[in-house]
């Protein structure tokens, strides 16, 4: 059983379809995607298009949830939707507003954030450093953890949001956060999948790392968008800038 995982586009279709060469090259029995899908500036209708025709079983992420009536809390993220209603097409808004939060399949757990909200973070919680210092991700507390993904009586809990990949084992359900195809928080700027393989019954993470025309994917945004500032400081430098002020676009 080989499950490929994609998160957090972020309506990047070039660092999409990047990723998408080396999906198709491993032949995976399921695709799954974890949400947050179209929210950015790289030619999000072509993101849209491109993992719609997958077939992969979706969840949504936070920004599907911007997508409902009165789902956008600050003036710039009501800006950036209406320029994205622009791009992407109403039928394709509605489909992505509709995903469950949730899904099981063949033994793995699906979710954007975490088993309740789309928005809260599961392996990783965020830390805000010292003042005057860039924050960063932790673990989060091991104990919480186990609280959390215990009951869900899963062989694999997937998870994404937090644009960190990593993993762990809770007692007997490996967890894993696939990464981010696009806008990376570690400072690498290349795409993130992840490749699961189920083998006698025991479950084998390969994270992956995909180089991308990032220079292509920001000329669109700057040709088409009025975010494309802010597009190539995030694409360039592999930095979640802004990060927690709600008000930028492609920020989760």
């Amino acid at each position: 059983m080989r499950v490929a995982v994609i998160s957090d586009v972020h309506g990047n279709a070039y660092a999409l379809e990047a990723v998408l060469a080396e999906v198709r090259a491993a032949s995976p029995d399921l695709v799954v995607n974890l949400g947050d899908q179209i929210e950015g500036t790289a030619d999000p209708a072509r993101a849209s298009a491109l993992q719609a025709a997958l077939g992969a079983a979706e969840v949504r992420g936070n920004n599907e949830e911007k997508l409902w009536p009165g789902g956008r809390r600050s003036p710039l993220s009501r800006e950036f939707g209406a320029w994205l209603e622009t791009q992407v097409g109403a039928a394709a808004l509605a489909r992505l507003a509709a995903l469950p939060l949730t899904l099981r399949a063949d033994g793995l757990f699906v979710c954007h954030g975490s088993p309740t909200s789309a928005w809260e973070h599961l392996l990783w919680v965020w830390d805000h450093g010292r003042p005057g210092e860039a924050g960063f991700y932790r673990s989060r507390d091991p104990r919480e953890l186990r609280e959390v993904v215990e009951p869900l009586g899963a062989e694999v809990v997937l998870c994404g949001h937090t644009h960190r990949p990593g993993a762990t084992r809770v007692g007997d359900t490996l967890v894993v956060n696939a990464g981010s195809v696009s806008d990376q928080a570690d400072g690498d700027p290349r795409a993130r999948w992840t490749l699961l393989e189920r083998r006698g019954g025991h479950w084998a993470t390969d994270f992956r790392a995909v180089a991308y025309d990032v220079d292509a994917a920001v000329a669109w945004g700057r040709a088409h968008s009025p975010f494309g500032d802010y597009l190539d400081h995030l694409l360039r430098t592999g930095s979640l800038a802004g990060r927690g002020d709600g008000t930028l676009p492609g920020v989760p």
